[in-house]
């Protein structure tokens, strides 16, 4: 992103500004791919993160780093945060709930993590004097969209989660910040992101159900198969929001922007569960649908999204959302195929 400079029209990009970064949820999937591209790229990297679902083994070849630093801490905890946040330029907030399922079962688990936890950040960043932020948001907020493919502009948003619903909020606070106390900001409408990294997700679910019951000779989807939304790897991810925050112009006249960071292409349920069998390499099982048009309370059955915004600056996704759920299913394969997993563990 480029920040306006007061003292002349030049404006400069975030990148050659913002070499101190401050990464909350940066021991988990999306972060830790996250800190090494930074660390590559010459960045002081402080991790924040109460590793409730986060993994410092994800993190664990930088340990000897002297540009590298983990603090665990909670970004609802105000003071610990503003603490650790002192002396950086730049703030990649990614610490949230992953688990969009949970704000069924918890009605504050969302309003904690996505609203509560980002207006600490903001705060932070207004007591220690970062000013550039850079933020995951999530698809989700579209809702149940009758117009496909979503574009940035689309509205009403109606979430049908409460996650939709938090990421929303905390959208809404970080324009608020923006333009009251001088802060530069990306929020990123993200698609579903996959990788051998994650603990979660429909391709990590139906991987392990195959991989833990090898006896089995039925996979259990949840749903009708028909559920269509797009599909991005990691690494795609991290270089999407590192593309904005180099290139992306910022002014005091729009402090802030917002992208969708994804692909054009989607892909269903049912042909992921296809290609989860292949690649585990059981030819044999019978994929059974339980029904319904929802996979579980929440879940948002077609999210077709538009990436045309950043295409047009010039960043695309390379891969389609089927050669990138082909790609993540083969390397969650090899990562845990070989590790002794417990038949019916969650």
């Amino acid at each position: 992103m480029q920040q306006d400079n007061p003292t002349s029209q030049k404006s400069e990009t975030m990148a050659e500004n913002g070499r101190r970064a401050f990464v909350t949820g940066g021991a988990g999937f999306i972060g830790s791919h996250l800190v090494d591209r930074l660390l590559a790229d010459g960045y002081a990297v402080t991790i924040y993160d109460n590793l409730s679902s986060g993994d410092l083994a994800l993190t664990s070849q930088h340990r000897d780093n002297p540009h590298f630093a983990v603090v665990r801490g909670d970004i609802l905890d105000a003071e610990s945060l503003t603490a650790a946040m002192r002396g950086h330029d730049v703030v990649w907030h990614l610490a949230s709930s992953t688990n969009i399922r949970a704000g069924a079962r918890d009605t504050e688990v969302d309003l904690r993590c996505c609203v509560i936890g980002t207006r600490n950040v903001l705060e932070a960043m207004r007591e220690t004097g970062a000013r550039q932020l850079l933020f995951a948001s999530s698809g989700v907020v579209y809702g149940d969209f009758d117009a496909n493919p979503l574009e940035e502009s689309a509205g009403p948003l109606l979430p049908v989660s409460l996650y939709g619903a938090g990421k929303l909020s905390a959208e809404a606070f970080i324009s608020a910040y923006c333009h009251l106390f001088d802060i530069r900001a990306c929020s990123f409408r993200f698609a579903n992101v996959i990788g051998e990294r994650t603990n979660h997700g429909v391709v990590y679910d139906l991987v392990m159900k195959l991989l833990r019951t090898p006896a089995s000779r039925e996979l259990e989807v949840l749903g009708d198969g028909l559920q269509r939304k797009p599909y991005l790897l990691a690494e795609e991810c991290v270089d999407g929001m590192l593309f904005a925050f180099r290139e992306v112009p910022m002014t005091a006249a729009r402090p802030c922007d917002i992208f969708n960071l994804g692909t054009d292409t989607s892909i269903s349920v049912g042909e992921i569960a296809q290609i989860v069998v292949e690649e585990v390499g059981r030819p044999g099982v019978t994929i059974r649908y339980t029904g319904g048009r929802r996979g579980w309370a929440g879940d948002a059955p077609v999210i077709l999204m538009g990436a045309e915004k950043l295409r047009r600056l010039g960043w695309t996704a390379q891969h389609t959302s089927t050669e990138a759920v082909r790609i993540a299913a083969r390397r969650l394969v090899v990562r845990h195929a070989s590790r002794p997993v417990m038949v019916g563990a969650d």
